[in-house]
Parts: structure tokens; C-alpha cells; sequence
């Protein structure tokens, strides 16, 4: 792989690739091709703008928008000015909105046309007076017809307002204030610096052997970590290419994959799951792919299995937070089936991980569960405006506590057994949801699953599996008692559900991970046996 150990931060990246490979295609977006020379004028087109309109380096500008050129040029505008992106969620709504634009105080906001019910103009415009830091709202979209975009175009044209030089920044300077995906509540905003997302890139990219011929296909959403870096960032520091897409869809996935040559694919277990079941699996050209990162929930031994042997493509696990610019822990290309299934790898270089006793405080013994904590390269700077809870989480001398429970074998392969904050505590004993979720994923029945704990008068609390099946089922009774009995005979009697509730789907996250907080308030709702 090409030296790039002397670029530090984003601007460096766009620089370097502007030079050096001006006429290579940096994004694929339907029919529309990019280069690395025309996205760098666009986005330096919209920091000159940005700039003259007085935006000052560090303020924050915010976008909407799903996996477009719009977002990348935001992005890499961002990096060229020393401002700080706040990517949101599109599916948010009103009060999450306000709730981010008035915390992170962003100055410029970039959305996306109405979509469906949602007019996301229209809803700024009416939280304005609650926010008083912003002062630009701009329709990111690329279509004449919709007259307020001729802003956009205006603003992101080459051949208007003459570029300024990229403005100096430091590496630890922050690049983006990213809120966590709030499996838990309120996100918090997590200040990612220039060098937690370059130096993870980097790390990504020797992790999975990539250089510049590889073809990175971004489906996961550009608005997560796990799209803003080891997807987009990770392709941009190899001057390799990347093909948006705005939607998953199995089908449009597998097509895309044989069409642009993808080389590079990243998702959660379910996207590859669908891509599985999809009948476009055996009748396209899929021999480009190679590998990519699984992460965002536990991935079933079979599921890994065939990814490889149908899908071709050999996938490793990573494992990371928001707040770690996700990267911390993968797999190799050395490790077997097993071990990526039931770890989540080791600590990449330049990474630190150990697992902290609850009881004492003390540092676990091998093989013992405890909260697992990390250092290293990717650790956030701290939560935007959040001092005390910051300090809760993050130590003077680094360390971050990542809140999942965890353990570590002798050879170093770290286990999530799952959070902390979900563990069950049932008559005095403990019940890891992850270990009992793994179990069952394996039965046939089940498609998806999920462990809560839900308050009871005697237990303190007892056991809820919401169970998404794999087929329909006749007798759900029938089937609750057989997911009982498998997990009765090969684990503790305490750790056997109390209760199956049979959902049509589970609250996810966009990194698909289950938002057990809303689960507990859904379970009611499922057939409960």
C-alpha cells in the first residue's frame, strides 16, 4: 500500500488524491461518475462559499441527507474549511432534530428534499426559533426542477467563486461531532478529531489488505461512523473508488456488486442475510468481491460461513463504538469461521483493550467477564457539551469505557457477552442477553432475536426472548416451548427465557443494532407465551 503516513488530516487526504489521481473516479452515484479532481472543486467551490457568507473554522454545519454526492461534498467541504459535520439521521424527526441542531449549535444546515411525509425544509424552518445559532438552511439536492436547489448548484459550481487554499487545521482539531446511535435515550455528540478518523482509516485499510484498485460499495448509511469511515474515509485514503447507494436493497446490492467490479463490502449481519436469500445470488458475476467488515450485532456461524463459500467474499468482524471512529478490534483473514463468529477479533495495532471487574474494580482475570475498556488511536476527544458525562466514560491517562461486557482469552480474542446496562439480574443471578441471543440464533426457527429483562415482583427481574421467526408459524405456543427446551438443554435452567414474544420486526438502529430500551416497551404487544 501507497505511504500516506505524512497526511494528518482530512484535507491532507483530498489534497494528496487531487494531485496525484485527479482524473480517477472517487464516487459512483447511478449513472452520474465523479472524479477525485471534480468532487475536490466542488466541495473547495462550497468552503469558498461557506467562507465568504463569514462561517468561521470549528463552527458546526449539519447535514440531512442520505448517500449522495451532496453528502460526500459536505463532508470533504467540512474538511477543507476546519468545520465540524454533524451528519443526522433522515429518519429522525422533529424533536430528535431539534434536539441535535440545538445542542451541536450548528450554524448551516444541508437537507434533503421532502420525503414521504416529511418536509424537512418546513420542519427547520418552524424549530428556527428555538435555534438561534443557525443561520443558513440550504437544499442539498441536484435537480433544477426543485428551484430552491439552484442554491446548491450555485454553491458547489467549479467554475464559480474562485476556491480558497484549504484552511489549516490540526490533527486533533475535531472533524466531526457524531451522535451515537441512543440505544439507551438521548445521543450524546461524540468529537471525532482529524486523526481518530484518518489514523482509523488506515488502520482499516491495512486490516483488510485494500489498495487503490479496490471498489468500496457504501450501503451502510454515510450519516453513521460506520459509513463516515470505514467506508467513505478508508476509500478516500487509498485513492480508491466508491459506489453510493442510497437504500439497501438486496437485490440492487448484488446487481451493483457485479456491475462496478465491487471489490469491498461492508454491512450489519442482516444486509448479507437478505443478500443470502436473494434469488440474484447465483445469476450475477459476484467473483469481484473479497472481502469487508461485519459488524453492528453477533453474526451466526452459518451466516459466515456462507457469505464465504456462496457469496465470495471474505468477510472479517470488526467491533467498535461511535466514540472508538469505530475501528478497534477485527478479525484476520487467519482466524476460522468459529472464531469470527463467537469474537469479534483482536485490538489492531495501536489499539489497547482489558476488561475491568464491576465487583472490585480490579482488572479481570483471562477468560472473565467484565466492562471492556480501550485506548488508542480512535478514542473520541469527549462528548460535545458534556463535560461531566465525558469524565464518567473517559479516564485522564485514556482509557475509555465502552459499556459492553466483555471478555478476553489467552489469546487476546475479545468476546462481547453484551451491555452493561442490559445484563439481567433474575433471583440474584446473572444472565448475559448476547450468550442466550447466540444460542438461539442458531435453531432454525428464529430469523432475529433479542434478550430483555423486564421488572418482576419476586425476581427482581425475568426474561423476555422477542423472537423475529424465520418462516410462519403454525403454533406459536408449540414454538415458544421448543425455543425453551433447546436453550434448557445446554444452558443454566436460570438463563431459559420466561417468556417468547413473536415480533414481525425488532427496533433497530441504522447500525443494526436492537433498541432494547424500545423492545421492553414493544414486548406487550408480541404474542407472549
Amino acid at each position: 500500500m501507497e505511504d500516506r503516513s505524512g497526511m494528518e488530516t482530512l484535507a491532507d487526504v483530498l489534497e494528496h488524491n487531487r494531485r496525484m489521481v485527479p482524473e480517477i473516479t472517487a464516487l459512483v452515484a447511478g449513472q452520474e461518475r465523479i472524479s477525485w479532481r471534480e468532487l475536490y472543486e466542488r466541495a473547495a467551490a462550497l468552503t469558498a462559499h461557506l467562507r465568504a457568507g463569514g462561517l468561521a473554522p470549528g463552527e458546526r454545519v449539519a447535514c440531512i441527507l442520505p448517500n449522495r454526492p451532496s453528502f460526500c461534498i459536505v463532508y470533504w467541504a467540512c474538511a477543507l474549511g476546519g468545520y465540524a459535520l454533524v451528519p443526522i439521521n433522515p429518519r429522525l424527526r422533529r424533536e430528535d432534530l431539534r434536539a441535535i441542531l440545538a445542542d451541536s449549535g450548528a450554524a448551516v444546515l444541508f437537507h434533503m428534499e421532502a420525503a414521504g411525509e416529511t418536509d424537512y425544509g418546513a420542519m427547520v424552518e418552524a424549530l428556527r426559533p428555538e435555534l438561534p445559532a443557525l443561520r443558513q438552511r440550504v437544499l442539498a439536492v441536484d435537480d433544477a426542477a426543485l428551484g430552491e436547489a439552484a442554491v446548491w448548484a450555485q454553491l458547489t459550481s467549479p467554475g464559480g467563486e474562485a476556491a480558497a487554499a484549504p484552511t489549516p487545521v490540526a490533527a486533533d482539531d475535531v472533524f466531526a461531532i457524531v451522535y451515537t446511535s441512543g440505544t439507551t435515550g438521548l445521543p450524546k455528540g461524540a468529537m471525532l478529531t482529524h486523526r481518530n478518523l484518518v489514523v482509523t482509516a488506515r488502520k482499516t485499510a491495512e486490516s483488510l489488505a485494500c489498495t487503490s484498485d479496490d471498489v468500496f460499495l457504501v450501503a451502510v448509511p454515510l450519516y453513521h461512523i460506520f459509513g463516515i469511515c470505514p467506508s467513505l474515509l478508508t476509500a478516500a485514503e487509498l485513492g480508491a473508488r466508491v459506489v453510493l447507494m442510497e437504500t439497501f436493497k438486496a437485490d440492487a446490492a448484488l446487481e451493483l456488486c457485479a456491475r462496478e467490479r465491487v471489490t469491498v463490502h461492508h454491512g450489519v449481519p442482516t444486509m448479507f442475510v437478505l443478500e443470502l436469500a436473494s434469488p440474484k445470488l447465483h445469476a450475477l458475476d459476484l467473483s469481484s468481491l473479497r472481502t469487508g467488515y461485519i459488524a453492528g450485532a453477533p453474526c451466526p456461524i452459518d451466516v459466515v460461513r456462507r457469505i464465504r463459500t456462496e457469496l465470495g467474499c471474505n468477510v472479517l468482524i470488526a467491533y467498535g463504538l461511535t466514540e472508538t471512529s469505530p475501528t478497534l478490534t477485527a478479525t484476520s483473514f487467519d482466524d476460522d469461521d468459529a472464531i469470527r463468529s463467537e469474537t469479534v477479533g483482536r485490538a489492531l495495532p495501536g489499539a489497547e483493550v482489558r476488561v475491568r471487574r464491576d465487583a472490585d474494580n480490579a482488572i479481570a482475570a483471562t477468560g472473565e467477564v467484565g466492562e471492556l475498556e480501550c485506548r488508542g488511536y480512535g478514542i473520541m476527544k469527549g462528548y460535545w457539551n458534556k463535560p461531566d458525562q465525558t469524565a464518567e466514560v473517559l479516564s485522564s491517562d485514556g482509557w475509555f469505557k465502552t459499556g459492553d461486557l466483555a471478555t478476553i482469552d489467552e489469546r487476546n480474542y475479545v468476546r462481547i457477552v453484551g451491555r452493561k446496562k442490559e445484563m439481567v439480574v433474575r433471583g440474584g443471578y446473572k444472565i448475559y442477553p448476547a450468550e442466550v441471543e447466540g444460542l438461539l440464533y442458531e435453531h432454525p426457527l428464529v430469523r432475529q432475536v433479542a434478550i430483555v429483562g423486564v421488572e418482576d415482583a419476586v425476581l427482581g427481574e425475568r426474561t423476555v426472548a422477542a423472537v423475529v421467526p424465520a418462516a410462519a408459524v403454525a403454533d406459536e405456543s408449540a414454538a415458544a416451548e421448543e425455543l425453551r427446551a433447546y436453550v434448557r438443554s445446554r444452558l443454566a435452567d436460570y438463563k431459559v427465557p420466561d417468556r417468547v414474544v413473536f415480533l414481525d420486526v425488532l427496533p433497530m438502529t441504522a447500525s443494526g443494532k436492537v433498541q432494547k430500551h424500545l423492545l421492553r416497551g414493544q414486548v406487550s404487544l408480541g404474542r407472549v407465551h
